[in-house]
C-alpha cells in the first residue's frame, strides 16, 4: 500500500474511492507498519481484516509484518491473512509455526493468522451475491493451521 493510493470500495454505493491517508488514528510506527500491508479491510475507521499476499515473495515477512501488526496493536480484534498458491500452503504453515511466532501478547500468530488460497479466492469471487456479503464470508475459505492438521 505505500507509495500508492489508498482503494476505498463502498458496498453500498458499489464505487471505489481513493484515500490520500488511511482513516486511522495510530501511532507512526503503526501507521508505517500498516502502510506495508497489502490490502487493508476498514469497517468505518477500524481495521477488520489485512491481508498480505505471498506470491513469490517470502511467506516469513508477510508472516512477520502481520506479527509486528498485533506486537504493536495487541488490543486490535482484528482477522489476519496471507493469500499465496495452493502449492504455497505447506511453506506458510511451516513458517507460521516458528517460535518468534509463538510469543505475541495476544497468542501465537497461528491463531489470529489463517491462510487463504489462490483457488479458494476463485471460487468466493463466483459467488452470486458477492457484492452483498460481509467480510465473514471469508472466514469459510480460510484455513488456520488447527483446523488443517486435524
Amino acid at each position: 500500500m505505500k507509495n500508492s493510493k489508498l482503494s476505498d470500495f463502498n458496498l453500498e454505493t458499489g464505487t471505489d474511492t481513493l484515500l490520500d491517508r488511511l482513516p486511522l488514528n495510530y501511532d507512526e510506527t503503526a501507521l508505517s507498519t500498516i502502510e506495508q500491508i497489502d490490502v487493508i479491510w476498514l469497517k468505518g475507521r477500524s481495521i477488520v481484516r489485512a491481508f498480505q499476499v505471498e506470491h513469490t515473495t517470502s511467506v516469513y515477512s508477510g508472516l512477520l509484518r502481520m506479527a509486528d501488526l498485533l506486537a504493536l496493536q495487541p488490543n486490535m480484534n482484528i482477522n489476519l491473512h496471507i493469500v499465496a498458491p495452493d502449492n504455497r500452503q505447506k511453506k506458510v504453515f511451516q513458517e507460521i509455526q516458528r517460535p518468534v511466532f509463538f510469543l505475541l501478547e495476544k497468542g501465537r500468530l497461528s491463531e489470529s493468522c489463517s491462510y487463504i488460497s489462490y483457488s479458494n479466492l476463485k471460487e468466493l469471487s463466483k459467488q452470486k451475491h458477492l457484492d452483498r456479503m460481509t467480510d465473514a464470508v471469508l472466514d469459510d475459505y480460510a484455513k488456520l493451521l488447527q483446523s488443517s492438521i486435524l
